[in-house]
């Protein structure tokens, strides 16, 4: 929300007594907007339209969604798809942004299926080890983020850990999700031992 408030006041000027709340908020996410930053939160989008009383705000983003402007990716955030967004970048970035505090980081089935660890990649899908609680969020046609809660502390995985700037997280090592495998009970029937003791 900070960096979507500095960046308000460098966009071009409009008269907003002429426009529509609608064309107003329309205008300002299509300059904010890129390929790389398609994804706002409501806290995002209520800067843009400060003015505004809370249930009128929330009036003008459901008809945003309605009218095609706009798509809920999941509760909490929205995609703004005119901006032809990464499609494989979509769910690192709406974990990004959904958990923006504590440790998270890619690990399991989607560390080990792009080492070529597991045999089956998981599609749509990815798995992200989080000093939050447990749960899946179904992000629709886009895929879903299954968050696992892990005690670890962020000086048990010195070492272990690289950050990702493309996918705006932090990535387990192979050897970090082979424990994290184990350490979550997951299904280990698809791993490729001889592949996996080449990172171990």
């Amino acid at each position: 929300m900070i960096l979507i408030s500095r960046r308000l006041h460098l966009l071009k000027p409009s008269d907003e007594s002429f426009m529509q709340p609608i064309r107003q908020l329309m205008d300002v996410i299509s300059q904010l907007a890129s390929q790389q930053a398609c994804l706002f939160t409501p806290a995002d989008l209520r800067s843009i339209l400060s003015t505004h009383s809370e249930t009128a705000f929330k009036t003008l983003l459901s008809r945003a969604v309605r009218e095609g402007h706009l798509t809920r990716l999941c509760r909490g955030l929205y995609l703004y798809e005119k901006a032809n967004p990464d499609r494989g970048l979509i769910l690192p970035h709406a974990a990004s942004k959904l958990r923006p505090l504590g440790l998270n980081y890619l690990s399991l089935e989607t560390v080990l299926s792009e080492a070529g660890v597991i045999s089956q990649i998981p599609m749509n899908r990815i798995m992200v080890m989080s000093s939050g609680r447990s749960s899946v969020i179904d992000c629709g046609p886009w895929g879903s983020i299954e968050f696992i809660n892990t005690r670890q502390q962020p000086e048990d995985l010195v070492g272990q850990l690289e950050y990702d700037p493309r996918a705006r997280l932090w990535r387990a090592s192979v050897a970090q999700a082979l424990r994290d495998m184990r350490a979550t009970h997951r299904n280990a029937d698809l791993i490729d031992w001889k592949v996996a003791h080449e990172f171990v």
